[in-house]
């Protein structure tokens, strides 16, 4: 009998390539590499780098604080990709470095809806009267 391995999720190694280009991008948005105007006085987060199983493409989620702006920070981002993979390369120490594309990261907006419903006044009933028991 064999069975068939299924992988569930990324591999160790995609992760940990994720996050050395993850910590590498931070420091490089935190020190202002790139000169954009869409970028002036930005401070943009890198929450999840997604690499593709091949390690040659990072799907980069940034958020720039407080959501403002987000569509056209990406858009920047997006026209100095390969500045940035330029300069994201020697920091993480590969044969080849991966192509980043940027997008917004809407983890935050979906957490904040997710947790306005389940304050939502139907829910609160919902949940009162299972603990009641009357939901027979």
């Amino acid at each position: 009998m064999s069975r068939e391995h299924k992988p569930t999720g990324p591999s160790q190694r995609m992760l940990r390539v994720g996050e050395l280009v993850r910590h590498a991008l931070a420091a490089m948005f935190a020190r202002g590499e790139v000169e954009d105007d869409a970028l002036r006085g930005a401070v943009i987060t890198v929450p999840e780098v997604r690499m593709t199983p091949d390690l040659k493409l990072a799907n980069v989620y940034i958020m720039p604080l407080g959501g403002e702006r987000a569509g056209e920070v990406v858009a920047a981002l997006n026209r100095h990709r390969k500045f940035i993979r330029g300069q994201v390369a020697p920091q993480i120490n590969m044969k080849y470095a991966p192509d980043v594309r940027f997008f917004i990261d809407d983890t935050f907006e979906e957490a904040s809806r997710i947790d306005a419903l389940l304050r939502s006044d139907k829910v609160r009933q919902d949940i009162e009267r299972g603990e009641d028991g009357d939901d027979q």
